[in-house]
């Protein structure tokens, strides 16, 4: 890559429609798992306005009053007045559930994969929690303004919203930010001004480090003008459309499954909070400065066919001996998986929003680095 280039990264909202969708199928995942931890989902949700359609396979002994569920999604989010154009109380909700496919159920009931694909991990060291800086930073925006919004700070904000990141790097060292995009939706009778002001100065400001405020950094906030109509009234939403934000925000590679609404047997998810595990743990561990990791798997099958590292350069291990050690000593099996990162607990409405990696939450267990001394055995 050239010594000096731009890299950019976007995140969204809470009250964004494919958010809505992914905290939806998260929450009644939560549900099921609080009642059977054997219990299998694969939720997907879509809305749009004034309308959720809840679909997909869910085998469980427990019950789910779905609609319930979607209502109280809605509420947290803060879709709680119908001048929204959408609010928890309104909205139909339709359902169409069935149980998990028995051609399926087979492979995954005897400890393999639940589906083929390939998933990938990614850490590099430029921030402390081993994230790229720009994802980083377009998380803790919208972040910020959703606490805002909920504390009522700007009483003109509504749910929806979004951010954009993007950042000078030299010699892959990211020196400053060069532009950041907001988003807000507000009510409206109030000034594009005043949104650009309050914003800047409690959200931008507040969040863009000064070391990376450069004099020249360009500011867009609501740059069409106005944005009134927001939510699922102005856009389709669906579960799994944001699969590069809930990541790395485009650094690194993707298999293109997404993971909310997905319990823990299906690698889509589970594979790929521990391949964030192994990378950012060999980051930790000083064996590289970058690294991305992948691993792929069978449909039945209960071990990985495939195991990949990439240190783009900056490695102090070779990648294979690295990949041997993992081969020997760790269980990728996906029951494996699922029980060194104790996966089987109702914490995935959470992960649906702002991230699954680089959180510092102790539920986020694939952010520990306690595999930092097992790597650093190859030093």
């Amino acid at each position: 890559m050239d010594k000096e280039y731009l890299f950019t990264s976007e995140s969204v909202t809470e009250g964004h429609p494919d958010k809505i969708c992914d905290q939806i199928s998260d929450a009644i995942l939560d549900e099921v798992l609080m009642q059977d931890k054997k219990g299998r989902v694969a939720c997907e949700t879509l809305t749009t306005k004034g309308l959720i359609f809840v679909a997909g396979e869910i085998t469980t002994d427990g019950y789910v009053d779905v609609p319930a569920v979607a209502r109280e999604v809605l509420k947290n989010i803060g879709y709680t007045d119908a001048a929204y154009g959408f609010d928890y109380q309104s909205s139909a909700i339709i359902t169409s559930i069935q149980e998990q496919s028995p051609e399926i159920a087979q492979g995954v009931d005897k400890g393999g994969a639940g589906d083929q694909g390939m998933m990938f991990g990614y850490a590099v060291d430029e921030t402390e929690s081993l994230m790229p800086l720009p994802i980083l930073l377009a998380h803790k925006l919208v972040m910020r303004l959703a606490y805002l919004r909920k504390q009522k700070s700007f009483p003109y904000l509504r749910p929806d919203g979004k951010s954009q990141v993007t950042v000078l790097y030299e010699n892959g060292i990211p020196k400053k930010v060069t532009s950041v995009v907001l988003a807000a939706q507000h009510n409206p009778d109030i000034s594009q001004k005043k949104i650009k002001d309050d914003l800047t100065e409690a959200v931008i400001n507040e969040i863009i480090p000064a070391k990376y405020r450069a004099g020249d950094m360009k500011v867009f906030v609501n740059h069409t003008g106005s944005f009134v109509i927001g939510g699922p009234q102005a856009d389709t939403g669906v579960t799994g459309r944001k699969i590069i934000v809930d990541t790395y925000g485009g650094l690194g590679g993707h298999g293109g499954g997404c993971f909310s609404g997905k319990d823990p047997s299906k690698v889509d998810r589970s594979a790929s909070y521990y391949s964030r595990y192994i990378a950012k743990n060999i980051v930790a561990a000083g064996l590289a400065k970058k690294c991305e990791f992948q691993i792929a798997y069978i449909i039945g099958e209960v071990q990985p066919v495939s195991y990949m590292l990439n240190f783009f350069g900056t490695g102090k291990v070779d990648e294979g001996k690295i990949i041997r050690h993992i081969k020997e000593n760790l269980d990728l099996s996906p029951n494996g998986i699922i029980k060194k990162l104790d996966l089987l607990r109702p914490i995935y409405c959470k992960t649906a929003c702002y991230g699954h990696f680089g959180r510092e939450d102790s539920d986020f267990t694939w952010e520990k680095t306690d595999l930092v001394d097992f790597f650093k055995e190859l030093l």
